[in-house]
């Protein structure tokens, strides 16, 4: 018979508060394809500890173990991992099922680490099962069975890549005397089959059951009643179908999210208050995007009602007071014959009572020119406008305010009704929408330059020029033709000129340094959300130890277990940003309700960015914890509770 587990001088020690204890005392053991050997002693002799090297699930401090040949020390874990998926299966003395998976899934699971076909592994599965019969059982959890069908789904795992090596620790330590019978009386059958079956045990009577029995003694070899050298029938290995690479690749992404959402589902609680970091920080973000796209968008839609292009001239500059300078009737012409220039009108202004009928409310008064109206793309709802050649005519334009004020309670139309400014009266030839009040119920009314100078002001200096520059023209070359044109009218610069174009292009900027400063304080709201995933998952990588431990056990590589952990980490994060962007959604559409004039402005490209910031996030607070499951030791994995 060939010798499928050689031990030679192997020795295992453990170092535990500055003292080294010896478990593995120079074991030099030799185990033939096809034996049935029980390994047997006392607690603390060392025989679990043989068990966990013979598993590839420990390595030896010195000495040299092979499996098939193979020299265990020269591989890595994941070749490890190989050996224990293609050739050994493990029943447990406490089963090691995972609660959370039926008992078909549980058989499956080494199938699954090996790349084997869905559908032929499913039917695998329920052969096994059925062959333990467990037939009717196979969708039933953990919690559902009793000891001895758990062993038997046990067994049936083990032998789910073909089990050429079974090692069964305590096999019935755990069950009454019935269901010990038949585990045992299923090993015997395994064996026959020609599974080479290895056995720890304490109990001399379940001893007898093997045809070789080793007594291992404080770390040593104490007794060996030899090789086997009876016949046995040779094992077959199991050749299962695999899919192709892509096909793999697919199946293993499957099962790791399948397996994400069980555990997700299994402990709801903490899944809802971890993703709820997630799901407030990207509602976060996107909310302030598209209230800060909102405010932008509207603040850049009363600069165009306004009209970008326009240019204001004021009398005085910041270091001088506005009745000390002074602009003049003279400078129109000159301005008005600048290239670029379309429309201009002063504007002198003052304040007044306006009574009609008896009924008398405060005005502004506003002396202007017929191109006013065009400069400020005032709509007209009556009447007209000044008529040309009207500069001194005692013409009135009323907006909205005026009429709402005067009129309407009289029931009257005010075309043509004659007002009083004062004492000065005036003919009403217009109404306009005046587009500058910004919702404010102040009263304005506006009359020939002229009218206003020599009716109502006494003076023959303006206060401020308008001037709406051509649409192809640059606003800010021609804003500068005008300060240079003014300069030499007057001999110096006592003016200021406001670019409306300038201002807007000001706000843009600043309200994009003002949307960064918001996003990122709300980012601060996201990353806390992403460090509370991350803590969660170091939490659920503690917890699922034991789960990690047998995943390992069954062939799961290292990149099987990380991609376990962060598919769960990028699933958790990935809901959160979804449920954050309805979150968002619904606040942007209450925001949006409730008849203010701001309007919360949703972008896809910002909910999509935003979905993939969570995904990034569920990659990078996930890999941490992911790694840290990976990079367990088995044996210590195994252990865990």
């Amino acid at each position: 018979m060939s010798a499928l587990i050689e031990l030679n001088s192997v020795s295992r020690r453990y170092t535990n508060g500055g003292q080294t204890l010896t478990v593995l005392d120079n074991i030099s053991l030799t185990i033939s394809a096809g034996e049935f050997v029980a390994i047997t002693g006392s607690s603390g002799s060392g025989k679990s500890t043989l068990m966990n090297i013979l598993g590839c699930l420990d390595t030896p401090d010195s000495g040299d173990y092979r499996l098939g040949g193979r020299n265990t020390a020269r591989l890595s874990p994941d070749e490890l991992a190989s050996l224990r998926r293609e050739h050994i299966g493990f029943i447990f003395q406490r089963y090691h099922l995972m609660n959370d998976l039926t008992a078909a899934a549980n058989t499956e699971i080494p199938a699954i680490y090996a790349g084997s076909n869905r559908s032929e592994r499913r039917a695998r599965a329920t052969e096994l099962l059925a062959r333990l019969g467990l037939t009717g059982r196979e969708h039933h959890k953990p919690g559902e069975l009793s000891g001895g069908q758990q062993q038997r789904v046990c067994i049936a795992r083990a032998l789910m890549n073909g089990g050429e090596i079974i090692l069964a620790d305590e096999p019935t330590g755990a069950l009454d005397s019935a269901s010990g019978r038949e585990v045992l009386a299923t090993l015997t059958e395994l064996n026959l089959l020609g599974h080479t079956i290895v056995m720890v045990t304490h109990d001399p009577l379940v001893a007898q059951h093997a045809r070789r029995i080793i007594e291992l003694r404080d770390g040593r070899i104490s007794a060996d009643n030899g090789p086997d050298t009876t016949s046995h029938t040779p094992f077959t290995p199991r050749v299962a179908p695999r899919s192709s690479l892509p096909r793999r690749m697919a199946d293993s992404i499957r099962e790791s999210f399948m397996m994400a959402l069980k555990s997700m589902n299994a402990h709801r609680q903490r899944t809802v208050l971890t993703m709820t970091g997630i799901i407030f920080g990207i509602s976060a973000v996107v909310t302030v995007v598209a209230i800060g796209e909102g405010a932008k968008q509207k603040t850049l839609e009363n600069i165009r009602d306004l009209g970008s292009n326009i240019v204001s001239v004021y009398a005085g500059t910041d270091h001088t007071k506005a009745n000390d300078s002074y602009l003049l009737l003279s400078d129109i012409p000159k301005l008005a014959a600048l290239p670029g220039v379309g429309s201009i009108s002063p504007e002198v202004t003052t304040d007044n009572n306006m009574t009609f009928r008896g009924r008398s409310v405060p005005v502004s008064i506003t002396g202007v020119s017929r191109e006013y109206f065009q400069i400020w793309n005032y709509p007209v709802l009556q009447g007209g406008v000044f008529p040309d050649g009207s500069q001194a005519s005692q013409d009135i334009v009323l907006d909205e305010n005026a009429v709402n004020t005067l009129f309407i309670p009289e029931g009257i139309s005010p075309v043509g009704q004659v007002v009083f400014l004062g004492s000065v009266p005036a003919r009403v030839i217009g109404v306009v929408k005046n587009t500058r009040d910004y919702g404010y119920s102040d009263v304005n009314v506006w009359l020939p330059y002229n009218t206003v100078m020599q009716r109502m002001t006494g003076k023959s200096t303006i206060s401020t020029v308008v001037i709406r520059v051509r649409d192809d023209a640059n606003t800010d070359a021609t804003a500068e033709n005008i300060r240079q044109t003014l300069i030499l009218q007057h001999g110096k610069e006592d003016f200021r000129i406001f670019n409306l174009d300038k201002y807007r292009r000001s706000y843009e900027k600043s309200a994009m340094i003002l949307s960064l400063l918001i996003l990122s304080v709300a980012s601060v709201a996201l990353m806390i959300g992403s460090l509370g995933v991350m803590n969660i998952m170091l939490v659920s990588v503690t917890e699922r130890t034991h789960e990690i431990g047998v995943r390992m056990a069954v062939g799961a590589r290292r990149r099987d277990i990380m991609q376990q952990f962060m598919i769960e980490a990028v699933l958790m994060c990935l809901i959160g940003g979804v449920l954050g962007i309805a979150l968002s959604l619904i606040i942007s559409g209450i925001f949006s309700g409730t008849g203010t004039e701001l309007t919360a402005i949703y972008s896809w490209q910002a909910a999509a960015v935003a979905f993939l910031c969570s995904t990034i996030i569920g990659m990078i607070f996930g890999w941490l914890p992911a790694r840290k499951a990976a990079a367990m030791d088995p044996v210590t994995a195994l252990a865990g509770e």
